[in-house]
């Protein structure tokens, strides 16, 4: 198997060095360096001119992790088109396992925490972590069958787009429509450049490729639709071939700082000097929900649909490989701190609670699927004849 010289294109050490991340800024915010850092994130920068004036928190959250999401979209397109989603024979099995990976985490959310102003962090919880959960089952997985990855690569693919469209439709605030359509139509002069790039090659369109982007960023951004849609919506649209490149020569600098980066700012957190039973619904219903509702969704819905599944698919993955693949779902981590944030952006305690939540949450899902997929990475290597 060949290996790429740059760990930072691997799947492990980008999956550690955001856990390192998270753990470090939950760790600098509750000792004395919490001030400091916690007025320099506060800090807003302006772009004159504009209406945009931003926390340089909020410049991590809504300006970095859009490039994240350019390169998301990058690749949900390829797996649409190309990919292990490019038809709906292949699709179906892992769309009844995503589905069950997002309707039951949030019934156990709801059950847990349903009533009052906790009720809206429903969301939170249905999120995957395709680059943690990849990178987990990188560590651990050495043995089990590919069909096992290309599940769960579906799999996350299928809860990031149900993720994006639940940033774009549930967390807009005050649309400016006219804004936003201004924003659509940088979109479309993107695609039409990124065509020109595929055939002439020239470094001028790919300079002038980055101002429209960046314009389309801010039209969205302060159209009132969350900023983080403008990446996806430009990484749909560009023409395969510049996309290919751009998601390559970005991907070290999305895994080594920006994702880092996030990660650091939105664990930021200072854990509530209380007993658990003071804690917010919020942070126990995440807690639960992510470990134990992923694993029984994506489980007992995947195994479902593989009896289900239509003649010519892939064969049916064993119910353990299912709950392997359940586990890694419940890494939520990325996504669900966006969410998180977004969910309770108005309240300060809850939000940084559910944040908690996420971060304890993901933690056990990692313990969890380190324990699952090693059990059945063993398992495959001691009956190699069984692997399909």
């Amino acid at each position: 198997m060949r290996i790429s010289a740059n760990p930072l294109r691997g799947q492990q050490f980008p999956a550690v060095l955001l856990l390192v991340a998270a753990g470090l800024g939950l760790l600098l915010a509750n000792l004395p360096t919490h001030g400091v850092i916690a007025d320099a994130l506060d800090v807003h920068l302006a772009v004159p001119g504009t209406g945009l004036d931003l926390s340089v928190a909020h410049w991590v959250s809504d300006g970095l992790l859009a490039v994240f999401f350019f390169v998301v979209a990058i690749e949900l397109r390829h797996e649409l088109t190309h990919g292990e989603l490019d038809s709906p024979r292949k699709a179906v099995q892992p769309a009844i396992a995503a589905a069950g990976g997002v309707l039951v985490p949030i019934a156990v959310y709801l059950l847990i925490a349903g009533d009052g102003a906790t009720a809206a962090g429903w969301p939170i919880p249905t999120a995957t972590d395709i680059a943690f959960a990849l990178g987990v089952l990188a560590m651990f997985g050495r043995g089990l069958p590919s069909t096992v990855r290309v599940f769960l690569l579906a799999l996350a693919i299928l809860d990031d787009i149900i993720g994006i469209i639940f940033i774009a439709v549930l967390f807009a605030h005050d649309v400016d429509w006219l804004l936003f359509g201004s924003g659509v139509v940088a979109v479309a002069v993107f695609w039409l450049l990124s065509r020109w790039l595929g055939a002439t090659g020239h470094t001028a369109i790919a300079v002038l490729m980055v101002v429209v982007g960046v314009v389309c960023w801010g039209l969205v951004a302060a159209s009132g639709i969350h900023a983080t849609i403008a990446g996806v919506l430009l990484g749909l649209v560009m023409a395969p071939t510049p996309a290919s490149r751009s998601r390559h020569a970005l991907e070290p600098t999305v895994n080594g700082a920006i994702l880092p980066l996030f990660a650091f700012v939105a664990a930021f957190v200072v854990i509530p000097q209380v007993s658990p039973t003071q804690l917010s619904p919020a942070f126990w219903g995440i807690v639960v929900a992510l470990p134990v509702g992923k694993i029984v969704g994506i489980g007992l819905f995947g195994w479902l649909a593989m009896r289900i599944r239509p003649r010519g698919t892939a064969p049916a993955l064993p119910f353990p490989d299912l709950l392997a693949a359940g586990s890694l779902g419940g890494i939520g981590f990325t996504v669900s701190l966006l969410l998180a944030n977004l969910a309770f952006e108005n309240d300060a305690g809850i939000r940084d609670q559910a944040i908690l939540g996420v971060l304890v949450g993901s933690l056990l899902s990692l313990l969890v699927a380190g324990v699952v997929v090693s059990l059945r990475a063993r398992y495959y290597r001691r009956f190699p004849v069984e692997v399909s």
